[in-house]
């Protein structure tokens, strides 16, 4: 059975064939830094179509499409079967992470369009994260705000992170259950997960992929005093504050080239000193994630 894969990222989308386990093909489009403000989703999935074509993968031996989705809310905890009334629901969530929900479901519906006859399945980043415990999914917050509002810690990449500690058991010849491993997952979007016995017990990202370690174009975790700081001296609007968060800042902010490691490090290297500030940041702060969620295994 042969299911094509569609991992819509922040920067790029993924996509391979599996056929009974097994990749048998694989390729994957860049959208540069910000996939959000990338265009073109159906010209992306006829790429990918017509790439599987020349490798020997025609879409009509296909069975069915495997989508990633980041934000699946409290309502989506496992894969689901995709229809327009799923879609509608997802369209609600974008709120919680509009870098990429948009993507997925734009790449959802193009991939619907050009693969109609197909069963669609949206997998979820923020599933494997349902078993956070309830004090790392609760935010010292008034409990009015999570009962009424549904403000929580959800967690994302779970996906990847689930496939990590699969690969590390195998590596490793021994059971899921038995493995206490931090995964951290370092991309564009960035973040660290405790995983005891293959439960996730503690993540850094949380109501949405804003949170935690510092990335590509996104902040990660800053004192929230600063956003009431620049609202309340009107410094900068509720608009221009939630664009530089999640297009300005991280890699990309701090060194004033861009978030691509592979630009950085070679203008470091040449005495940029922005662009050293902004890889030792990054190192600083993943580190510090990892030895927190250490604190998260036995």
């Amino acid at each position: 059975m042969r299911v094509l894969v569609l991992n819509a990222g922040s920067s790029s989308l993924k996509a391979s064939v599996v056929d009974a386990g097994e990749t048998i093909a694989r390729t994957d489009t860049s959208w540069g830094a910000d996939a959000s403000r990338a265009k073109g989703r159906e010209g992306a999935v006829a790429a990918v179509l017509e790439a599987f074509r020349r490798d020997g993968v025609a879409a009509d031996t296909l069975a069915a499409v495997g989508h990633r989705v980041v934000h699946g809310g409290t309502r989506f905890t496992a894969p689901v079967t995709i229809d327009a009334a799923t879609l509608d629901a997802l369209d609600e969530l974008s709120d919680l992470a509009p870098l990429h929900n948009p993507v997925a479901i734009d790449t959802i519906r193009a991939a619907r369009t050009a693969l109609p006859s197909l069963r669609h399945v949206a997998c979820f980043d923020t599933a494997f994260h349902a078993t956070l415990p309830e004090t790392a999914a609760q935010y010292p917050l008034p409990e009015a705000w999570r009962a009424e509002w549904g403000i929580r810690r959800f967690g994302f990449h779970g996906l990847s992170v689930a496939w990590s500690v699969e690969r590390a058991a195998e590596i490793l010849s021994r059971p899921v259950a038995e493995l206490n491993v931090v995964v951290a997952h370092l991309g564009s979007g960035c973040s660290v997960t405790a995983v005891p016995g293959g439960r996730s017990a503690w993540t850094s990202m949380g109501f949405t992929p804003l949170e935690g370690l510092m990335m590509g174009t996104r902040s990660g975790s800053i004192d929230p005093g600063i956003l009431l700081h620049l609202l309340r001296t009107r410094k900068a609007s509720r608009d221009e504050i939630e664009d530089a968060l999640e297009h300005g800042s991280g890699l990309a902010g701090v060194s004033g080239i861009g978030s691509d490691i592979r630009e950085l490090e070679p203008a470091a290297a040449a005495g940029d000193t922005r662009a050293r500030l902004a890889l030792d940041m990054f190192a600083d702060r993943a580190a510090a994630g990892i030895a927190g969620a250490m604190t998260s295994v036995d």
